[in-house]
């Protein structure tokens, strides 16, 4: 207690001398496409932005775009007028736009209108309702005086999706697989400050959806958990509704005025330029956490300070312990088109306190978890970034856990050389074609690369792996297609095919990170391989269309093809129901209207 005493006193007295503050763009929306097409397509690295470490502040964001020609002449103009010693000074990027990216930056700086020069640059709607509701675009509720500023918004996704299957009876159910399903998720969110000093956020929706068959067999394998979620009231069937709340928010100010930004609040994070990320993902559940980010010169250094809860078997309401993580992740724009970044993450358990060696905010400190003890999860990591040519992106990470260099330039596949490696490239503006954008991913990670010494320090969160859902012991490809053709025309396509070991029985061949590595015979600790235990392969289609109706608010049409099948011709099932089958197939399409919200998709496993 003496502890969070002195931190929440602290924040307190460093809040009390801050001089701005800022809010954050959501994850998964296309705000982050189009400020990675922006930045690539200018030729260089922004000072600006680091797209590498989400969420991005609103503020970077509409610095960056006002600095960009675009046709939304107010904002830019108007921003002349303020920087008078040196005035706009277009970069090459202005020869590039079409008149879609003029609209997406013009969209994106009335969205967060407030931190444009005037702090006005939220464009009026052209149909208000009863004159005060929406009478910004964006916003259903807009208040803005000297010193406070806060917007109200309604969060809404509804899905209704019809699914086929193969085989179409669950032998474990002993039940036919149902054809209909739906996603349902209502709710709030609100942002603004308070004397432009204190920004805040938050969000909290209600929802119940029945998941596609493939992932409801994911939700129920070993511990329950519903993807990107937390708590939830258990389905009273097997192919039930699954029901939960969903809540995130934060306060937010500058200790040290646009350098040192300190955040503490209740969500999720990504760091990485790519679909996926061996660093950390979105893809479990909110969490709370302690945010430093200081941007500095061409450096960019965030230190997360995370309250994360570790693997339980779902029972009746109980107080679930926690476990803790302290992660940096430090970038440089080292040449105009060249970035590279340092990683490092510390998973430990301790009994519901945070251990106060680890608050050290300083990166390469990994060497405290061996005066902490052996049994605290050590990653490092290493990321990489390029612009090439006004087109091409280029990007990777590294991630290390463990390893000894005689074992490692052997031929006899140790067990303990745990590493991933993850390659991508970005081509926007393909073959010339305005707004067609291309980008093919490909990961590598070794077995046990995730797990830990026992079943609490695991790289996991509310029973989900915090890099990629699959864990360990996989290699995977993905390829995405983007294409705008209209203004408020989004086209996508997304292929994955990923090969993937399994466990068999009780037996440990790392793929399942929730299990202690320590648990692994020295018979079964040489001869690992990439892809260790029976193979699974699994190939998987999304094609997707959504049209922006207004602001914020888009109807979506899709459908979605997945083929599994392991190396035995047996769907895992089998294990248990002795039931054998050549596949697994399930294909679906789905019908959605989502206002402030961004469509759920199921295509990761």
């Amino acid at each position: 207690m003496l502890k969070k005493a002195f931190l929440l006193a602290s924040l307190l007295s460093v809040a009390t001398i801050g001089s701005a503050q800022t809010t954050f763009l959501q994850l998964r929306t296309e705000n982050y496409h189009t400020l990675d097409r922006l930045e690539t397509m200018s030729g260089r690295l922004s000072d600006e932005l680091c797209l590498q470490s989400k969420g991005e502040s609103r503020r970077s964001a509409i610095k960056f775009l006002i600095n960009t020609p675009t046709t939304y002449f107010d904002s830019v103009w108007e921003y002349q007028r303020v920087n008078k010693r040196g005035g706009y000074k277009p970069n090459e990027l202005g020869r590039r736009l079409s008149d879609i990216d003029n609209y997406n930056i013009e969209q994106m700086i009335s969205e967060s209108g407030e931190w444009t020069p005037s702090e006005n640059g939220a464009k009026p709607s052209k149909h208000p309702i009863l004159k005060s509701l929406y009478a910004t675009q964006y916003n259903l509720g807009y208040i803005k005086t000297e010193n406070f500023f806060m917007v109200v918004n309604p969060v809404f996704n509804g899905t209704v999706t019809r699914q086929n299957n193969t085989p179409a009876f669950d032998p474990i159910a002993k039940a036919a697989v149902p054809e209909n399903l739906f996603y349902s998720s209502r709710g709030v969110e609100v942002r603004g400050w308070i004397a432009k000093k204190v920004g805040f956020y938050t969000m909290f929706t209600d929802n119940q959806e029945r998941l596609p068959y493939h992932v409801q067999y994911n939700a129920n394998k070993y511990y329950e958990a519903v993807p990107g979620a937390d708590y939830f009231k258990k389905p009273t069937s097997t192919f039930g509704t699954y029901d939960y709340l969903q809540a995130s928010g934060y306060v937010n100010f500058d200790a040290v005025k646009n350098h040192l930004n300190v955040t503490l609040g209740h969500g999720k994070h990504f760091i990485g330029d790519g679909i996926s990320s061996l660093f950390l993902t979105d893809n479990s559940s909110n969490m709370p956490y302690l945010k430093l980010r200081a941007r500095i010169w061409k450096l960019n250094y965030d230190v997360l300070y995370l309250e994360l809860t570790p693997q339980y078997v779902k029972a009746k309401d109980r107080s679930i312990g926690h476990k803790y993580s302290t992660m940096h992740y430090l970038t440089a724009n080292v040449t105009p088109w060249l970035n590279l970044g340092l990683f490092e993450a510390q998973v430990f358990n301790r009994p519901n306190r945070f251990e106060f060696s680890y608050m050290n905010p300083i990166i390469l400190t990994t060497a405290i978890s061996r005066y902490n003890g052996a049994g605290d999860k050590s990653l490092i990591g290493l990321s990489g970034k390029a612009v090439i040519a006004h087109h091409v992106q280029l990007y990777g990470q590294f991630v290390l856990n463990e390893f000894r260099i005689g074992e490692l330039v052997s031929s006899r596949k140790w067990y303990g050389n745990k590493w991933g490696v993850l390659l991508g490239a970005k081509y926007f503006n393909a073959f010339e074609i305005d707004n067609l954008d291309l980008q093919g991913e490909m990961e590598a990670v070794r077995p046990y690369t995730y797990s830990a010494q026992d079943t609490i320090a695991n790289y996991t969160n509310y029973n989900q792996p915090l890099a990629d859902p699959l864990g360990s012991g996989f290699v995977k490809a993905t390829g995405v297609i983007k294409y705008q053709p209209l203004r408020k025309l989004f086209l996508m396509a997304r292929a994955t095919v990923y090969m993937r070991g399994n466990d068999t029985g009780s037996m440990n061949l790392g793929n399942d990170i929730f299990k202690p590595y320590t648990s692994v015979p020295p018979q079964y600790q040489y001869g690992v391989q990439m892809i260790n235990g029976p193979k699974s392969m699994c190939r998987m289609l999304n094609v997707s269309a959504s049209y922006q109706v207004r602001p914020n608010v888009f109807v979506d049409l899709g459908g979605v093809y997945r083929k599994y099948a392991n190396e035995a011709g047996a769907y895992p099932h089998s294990n248990t129901a002795g039931v054998f089958y050549n596949e697994a197939v399930t294909s679906y399409i789905y019908f959605g209207v989502r206002i402030n919200a961004q469509r759920r998709d199921y295509d990761f496993f």
